[in-house]
């Protein structure tokens, strides 16, 4: 078995690691045609190079039907190794390179949708220090950030720390989430200094939708206050509810760090939510297995450089309606 053999040595040459990160591909886009789009290659090339490992290899991969159906049983254990063995082999380029000429490549980032605003505060810094890099982030919830750092299909996650598990993770806490009552309309609310959950629960509500562990959070803690969330209106976008916001007819629930992005504050009516008052851990998550990753190593000593921290302190001080 030539191909396990190179595996357990460490060594893989370039035609290899292309037919496995076809296979992971496949795996991750569950379709012929989008697994080869991301890629680059055409569907043929694809099926070609995932049917050439199968030969490699002498076991059948995939389930063949008219499209994808899945991955055999032995398929899904190469899969694990295909994820791996292409994990180590990007790792070790980057930290070779790094050594003599500087990291290089693409930092993947995943992040939960509240968490986006401190997103900058650490990748400002990380491209200043590392020019050759390029950064993709997305937008993901905390089970999609879990299984990115898994399948290794991502860096670094920006998620809470103390709310739903986290397993397989390093983590650094970057920042203590508060809770902010937002509205456009004035009126009973314009010489208030802060909102109780129940009071906040009474009013027209436009809110995170059940899946997002923000609108998990913020249900935990209008029941500690002895009320229930029944908002009008859901979405898994803080833009559309950003935009509905702004018709006047709802109010929302915001992390402290998010309303420091709207534009329009002085036009807005911005309450601390109170009994009880709540906050919550959110920061960096990668995976815990050894070697770190060159990307991700670098990206964690960024985050821990004291000029980054004194950044992240005075951005996001304590918020003051």
């Amino acid at each position: 078995m030539v191909w396990f053999t190179l595996v357990s040595s460490g060594v893989l040459n370039e035609v290899i690691t292309r037919h496995l990160e076809y296979l992971t591909a496949l795996a991750r886009e569950k379709h012929f045609g989008r697994a080869a789009a991301a890629c680059k290659v055409t569907q043929s090339t694809l099926s070609a190079g995932i049917k050439q490992l199968e030969e490699d290899i002498g076991v059948l991969i995939v389930e063949r039907g008219q499209r994808f159906v899945g991955l055999t049983p032995a398929g899904a254990e190469v899969l694990s190794w295909a994820q791996r063995s292409i994990r180590d082999y990007s790792s070790l380029q980057q930290s070779l390179h790094s050594m003599s000429h500087g990291l290089r490549g693409q930092l993947r980032i995943g992040a939960i949708p509240v968490a986006l605003p401190l997103v900058p505060l650490l990748t400002v810094p990380f491209t200043k220090l590392h020019t050759e890099t390029t950064i993709l982030i997305r937008s993901l919830s905390s089970a999609e950030i879990q299984r990115g750092l898994d399948d290794f299909s991502l860096d670094v996650g920006f998620t809470y720390l103390d709310n739903d598990p986290l397993v397989r993770v390093r983590r650094l806490s970057l920042h203590r989430e508060r809770y902010m009552f937002v509205t456009c309309r004035e009126g009973k609310f314009s010489k208030k200094k802060q909102i109780t959950w129940r009071e906040a629960a009474a009013e027209p509500l436009c809110l995170m939708t059940p899946d997002m562990q923000n609108r998990r959070i913020l249900e935990r803690h209008a029941k500690e206050g002895r009320a229930t969330l029944h908002p009008e209106l859901e979405s898994n976008s803080l833009l559309a509810l950003l935009g509905h916001l702004h018709t006047g007819r709802w109010a929302t629930i915001l992390p402290d760090s998010f309303v420091r992005l709207l534009m329009d504050r002085e036009m807005l009516v911005v309450l601390p939510l109170v009994e009880p008052e709540a906050s919550h851990a959110v920061g960096l998550v990668t995976t815990d297995q050894e070697p770190l990753p060159a990307m991700a190593r670098a990206f964690l000593d960024v985050a821990k450089m004291p000029k980054t921290k004194k950044e992240i302190r005075l951005r996001l001080r304590p918020f003051s309606a």
